[in-house]
C-alpha cells in the first residue's frame, strides 16, 4: 500500500510531526512541574505561578496548555490514574491459574494503594472535590472505575471458561479489590498507621483470594 493510499484508508489519523512531539514534551514537562508543586503544597496551596516556575515555563505558556489550576490538576490525576489502571489490570484470560493471577493482581494493587504518594493524591482529590466536584468524578472514572471494569471483563472470561460461577462480575470485581485492602486505605488516609510490611500484605492477599474463590469459585 502506498503512503497516499494509507492516508485514504485512515483519514482521521494525524501524522506525528516535530511540532506535535514538541507539544507533547512540553505538556509532559508542565505536568511534571505541577506534580512537584501539588505534592509539596497541596491543591489549595499550589499556584499557577509556582507551577510555571517548577516546570521551567512562562505563565503564558502554562495557560496555553491549561486554562486553570483545576484543569491542570484534573489532567495530572486522570492521566496518572488511567495509566496505572491500564498497567495494573493486564490479565491473561487464557491463563488457567486463576488463583495465581488474582494473587499477582492483589499484590500489585495493594502495593500501589499503600504508596505514600498515592495516599497523598487521594487526600488532595478528596479535599478539592467539595469545591470542584468534577475533579472527584474524573479521578474516579479514570482510576477505580477503569480498574473495576477491566477486572470485571477478565472475570467474565473466567465465567465463560467455567472457572468461576455466573455472577454480577462488576460487583465481584469490587468485592475482590475491597477484600485485598480490607480497611487498609481508610487507615492510611487518616494517617492511623504505616503501610503494611510484606508478610502482612501476603497474608491479606492470600485471604482475599481464598475468600473470593470460596464465594465465586465453581
Amino acid at each position: 500500500m502506498t503512503a497516499s493510499a494509507a492516508r485514504r484508508a485512515h483519514p482521521t489519523e494525524r501524522p506525528v510531526t516535530a511540532s506535535s512531539t514538541v507539544e507533547t514534551d512540553k505538556r509532559r514537562q508542565i505536568l511534571e512541574g505541577a506534580r512537584a508543586v501539588f505534592m509539596a503544597a497541596g491543591f489549595d496551596g499550589a499556584s499557577m505561578g509556582e507551577i510555571a516556575k517548577s516546570a521551567g515555563v512562562s505563565k503564558g505558556t502554562l495557560y496555553v496548555y491549561f486554562d486553570s489550576k483545576e484543569a491542570l490538576f484534573e489532567a495530572l490525576t486522570v492521566e496518572e490514574k488511567r495509566g496505572l489502571a491500564e498497567a495494573m489490570f493486564q490479565l491473561d484470560p487464557d491463563d488457567p491459574d486463576l488463583s495465581g493471577a488474582l494473587t499477582k493482581l492483589g499484590s500489585t494493587y495493594l502495593t500501589e494503594m499503600a504508596r505514600p504518594e498515592h495516599v497523598s493524591v487521594i487526600r488532595m482529590v478528596i479535599g478539592a472535590t467539595e469545591k470542584f466536584p468534577r475533579l472527584g468524578q474524573a479521578f474516579f472514572e479514570a482510576g477505580p472505575a477503569c480498574g473495576i471494569a477491566r477486572l470485571a471483563g477478565y472475570l467474565d472470561t473466567q465465567v465463560a471458561a467455567g472457572r468461576l460461577r455466573a455472577s454480577d462480575t462488576e460487583l465481584a470485581a469490587k468485592h475482590f479489590l475491597h477484600l485485598c485492602q480490607a480497611g487498609l486505605l481508610t487507615r492510611l488516609l487518616f494517617a492511623a498507621g504505616e503501610p503494611p510490611p510484606e508478610d502482612d500484605k501476603r497474608h491479606r492477599i492470600s485471604e482475599a483470594v481464598r475468600v473470593f474463590l470460596a464465594g465465586y469459585g465453581v
